[in-house]
């Protein structure tokens, strides 16, 4: 019976199949990725590590996939319910119920996610490209196509097809036969046992979160991930996901107070337009949940995480300006780094005092006494630095002297010492960039800001031992009243005042972050921003037979369409709500970590949202879910009234 169904109707079926297809396609790209890069990172240590950046890309795409096919394949299934009714009526048992939804959507998935797979496996190498061309992979990056994540993306999107459909099924099937058809026009109890768990279990566990973040124990100071200040960025996209999914579970009981309160003029309105709209989103909350869902996702996603980056971006910047005494910045122009002679130059100018920094990786670091040789396995980015770094940096220290950076010597960073219990004088060991193990002593604890790295190390120890191209970047200190440094015509580099220094334009850690967001975000978003046309449609198409009872009754063409543009655009104001709520949440979290972890008492920043991306996002959104509802509505209103009464739905 179900092969049956779908032979007749399988364009009913359209909206489940795209969804589930370019899902799937998603998840395995990412996936075809991520195992490329098992043996493969960015030789450019201040660019974003290649594997992480893909994960997260992955697990964003899996997010945004797994809650859009879900909560479509639940409203198709939802949307089917007078028919659902009739089969009680006329004595289906509730298992045979769940049995034909669930074989329906065991065909659509199984074909959806072949499908999807080969589709993955087509885009995968246009997503590596451009990565190699933003310079956050290698040169020669590419995927090598293995089954494994095909077969694992394919089988997420089988499972998470069964169950968005296995859910709505049971409540269809639970219906009692005389209720059957009543309770197949309104949607009465939309917040079931199973989403209350699971909501509050997110809101459980993104609290969990914010509190050892917050406070951050001993014991998860050893872990390199949770500790190093540049890893947080990633956690607060961490805590951003988990509040989106909390407010996404809590939508049913969200959604009809935001209408109202949306809708209050209406009543007041005259005409029927309004109001038909209104009560159409409030009797059929799950409906419009489903169609706000992925718009929902666009504008909480967007304005989440494009305004956490920007604050992390505005902490970096105001802790670099507050921590340099340098007045200028040189810093080479294009990918080649900075000449010899150039730094000879620079150094050579009269009264000025020079520090080069560049960029690193070391791993296994460990030793010390007091701590009984206590090792932090993690390979981890260190500072190179070339020259004396108190002449142009004011880092401050707990312990030691930064002065004494010289020969074989290192410092570390307060939380990194105080998780391994070294002291200054202590014996340390650490494999540089080529595998020499060399042995340093400590003779720094200092707070660094987010420009530098948890581990500092002289250039005389590490310069020979360096396997990336070196490109460093020249701090200068002049004298009171001296003129900026000037360089010789030929020489390929740029004299940046410090009060103007670093922004996108010329700090590369600003830049990699708006590529990782491009990265992580992207796909997600265009998946949405499909969805979004996607489920509108389905939703018009459910509602052939309510445009002719309009009709019937004395509606004409003109009011049908535009009561189906109010509530498109009720749907679009509803989901944006929403969204501003997610935002401001998460923004508001985001500021608290970075003025309470990363700034610690100095200048704090300020709570603002990006108005720019949300406004962005949402007109986006609003546009696109106007087009798929009114076209698909004109073009069914050409048929007579008579013939839509008669629709099968």
């Amino acid at each position: 019976m179900a092969v049956a169904t779908l032979r007749k109707r399988w364009l009913g079926f359209i909206g489940s199949f795209i969804a589930l297809a370019l899902g799937v396609a998603l998840i395995s790209a990412s996936g075809l990725l991520v195992g490329t890069t098992m043996d493969i990172d960015n030789a450019d240590p201040t660019a974003p590590s290649l594997k992480k950046l893909l994960s997260f890309m992955a697990g964003m795409s899996g997010f945004v996939s797994v809650f859009v096919v879900a909560s479509t394949f639940a409203f198709a299934v939802a949307g089917r319910r007078r028919e659902t009714a009739v089969l009680r009526a006329v004595g289906a048992t509730p298992r045979q119920v769940r049995l034909l939804v669930l074989g329906e959507a065991l065909v659509v998935s199984v074909v959806a996610a072949v499908c999807g797979a080969l589709l993955g496996l087509a885009i995968a190498p246009f997503i590596a490209r451009w990565l190699v061309s933003r310079g956050v992979a290698p040169q020669g990056f590419g995927i090598h196509p293995t089954p494994d994540p095909l077969l694992i993306a394919a089988g997420i999107g089988v499972a998470v097809a069964l169950l968005g459909a296995y859910a709505a099924a049971r409540r269809a099937g639970r219906v009692r036969p005389v209720e059957a058809l009543s309770d197949a026009v309104v949607d009465q109890k939309v917040m079931t046992l199973g989403r209350w768990l699971w909501a509050l279990g997110y809101l459980a566990v993104f609290a969990t979160i914010l509190a050892l973040f917050a406070t951050m124990p001993t014991a998860l100071q050893r872990d390199p991930q949770l500790r190093d200040p540049h890893n947080m960025p990633v956690w607060s996209l961490l805590i951003d996901i988990l509040t989106i999914l909390a407010v996404a579970l809590f939508a049913p009981l969200l959604v009809p107070p935001l209408v109202r309160l949306l809708t209050l003029p209406v009543p007041l309105a005259s005409g029927a337009v309004g109001l038909l709209a209104r009560q159409n989103a409030l009797t059929a909350v799950r409906r419009t949940v489903s169609t706000a869902t992925p718009l929902f996702l666009v504008v909480g996603l967007t304005g989440s995480v494009v305004g956490s980056t920007a604050a992390f971006g505005d902490a970096r910047q105001a802790q670099t300006r507050a921590a340099l005494s340098a007045q200028y910045v040189v810093e080479p122009v294009g990918s080649s780094g900075l000449s010899p002679e150039t730094l000879r130059h620079v150094r050579g100018l009269p009264g000025v005092s020079t520090t080069a920094l560049t960029s690193t990786m070391v791993s296994d670091l460990g030793g010390g006494t007091a701590s009984g040789g206590a090792q932090d396995a993690a390979t981890t980015s260190a500072t190179v630095v070339d020259g004396d770094l108190t002449k142009t940096w004011k880092v401050p220290t707990e312990a030691g002297s930064l002065a004494e950076l010289k020969g074989q010597a290192i410092a570390v960073s307060a939380d990194l010492a105080k998780s391994n219990g070294w002291r200054t004088g202590d014996k340390l060991s650490t494999g540089l960039a080529d595998g020499t193990t060399v042995t340093l002593r400590l003779v720094a604890v200092f707070k660094p800001p987010l420009s530098l790295s948890e581990v500092l190390l002289p250039y005389s120890t590490v310069a020979t031992h360096l396997t990336a191209p070196v490109r460093p970047t020249v701090y200068v200190t002049t004298q009171p009243g001296a003129p900026a440094p000037v360089l010789p015509a030929a020489d390929r580099a740029t004299v940046t005042p410090t009060a103007e220094w670093g922004s996108a334009g010329n700090d590369p850690r600003a830049r990699y972050d708006w590529i990782s967001v491009l990265a992580i975000l992207g796909p997600a978003v265009l998946y949405a921003l499909i969805a979004i046309v996607n489920t509108m449609m389905m939703s018009t198409g459910d509602r052939l037979r309510d445009f002719a009872t309009l009709r019937l009754t004395g509606g004409n063409d003109r009011q049908v369409l535009s009561m189906v543009g109010v509530e498109a655009l009720l749907t679009a104001a509803t989901a944006t709500a929403l969204a501003l709520l997610v935002t401001a949440g998460t923004q508001f979290t985001t500021m608290t970590l970075i003025n309470h972890r990363l700034l610690d008492g100095g200048a704090t920043l300020s709570f603002r949202l990006p108005w720019s991306a949300i406004a962005a996002s949402a007109a986006t959104g609003l546009a696109l879910a106007l087009a798929a509802s009114l076209l698909p509505a004109r073009l069914a209103l050409r048929a007579r009234a008579l013939d839509l009464a008669g629709t099968r739905q």
